[in-house]
């Protein structure tokens, strides 16, 4: 495994733009570390390497995406979440502490949150729907990127029509969060919900708006 690590790295080094690296900063308001790679890349190169351990035992390629995330880069973490939600089907209840562990530890931005929570986590939501208690419980969290993932997580099930009533409850703990991430992770959620739940959605929202619920966004 650490042979498939050392390929992927140098192969994202030898990538690395200095001229993007700077200008990916401008989206984030804290510092963030990247090679400085396009996006549509990164996926192309997590495509490529993911050939070479889609034969591995789950276990061992969640231990490379840990791997990757260890390295604080962006695009190693955008690898990871890509080949995590490669094998969502294959998670099971075993697996849920290691999601958890990496939003807690590992995610340090918006995009790093998105990208794992939008996919890996809310795929593991649709499956084994008595984990959104779990989600609930975030939102008591006192990391923010914990909290957003809270309201992002449900963002795919929501387009689905799924779990209005949760997505209620969710909403109504981070209502009055003051950080703007987590505003905007909820108001998201409310967004994409509205699309299957306009009615209940705008009563929600008109019910609060005093609070200055983030909606739209």
């Amino acid at each position: 495994m650490n042979k498939i690590l050392s390929g992927l790295r140098a192969e994202l080094s030898e990538l690395s733009d200095a001229k993007l690296q700077a200008s990916s900063q401008r989206y984030f308001k804290d510092s963030v570390k990247v090679y400085g790679i396009k996006t549509a890349t990164v996926g192309q190169l997590a495509g490529k390497y993911y050939q070479k351990i889609k034969h591995l035992h789950k276990d061992n390629i969640l231990e490379l995406c840990e791997e990757l995330q260890k390295s604080d880069y962006m695009e190693e973490a955008f690898i990871a979440y890509n080949w995590s939600d490669r094998i969502s089907k294959n998670l099971d209840t075993a697996d849920w502490p290691t999601l958890t562990r990496w939003v807690s530890k590992y995610v340090s931005n918006w995009a790093e949150c998105d990208t794992l929570c939008n996919h890996t986590v809310g795929n593991f939501i649709m499956k084994y729907p008595d984990y959104i208690k779990e989600l609930k419980a975030w939102t008591k969290s006192d990391n923010r990127w914990v909290k957003r993932a809270a309201a992002v997580s449900l963002i795919v099930p929501a387009r689905k029509g799924l779990f209005l009533d949760d997505i209620f409850i969710i909403a109504d703990s981070l209502l009055t969060d003051s950080d703007d991430m987590v505003q905007k992770g909820y108001g998201w959620m409310l967004k994409v919900t509205s699309q299957a739940h306009l009615q209940p959605v705008y009563n929600y929202v008109m019910k609060h708006k005093a609070r200055g619920i983030p909606f739209p966004i």
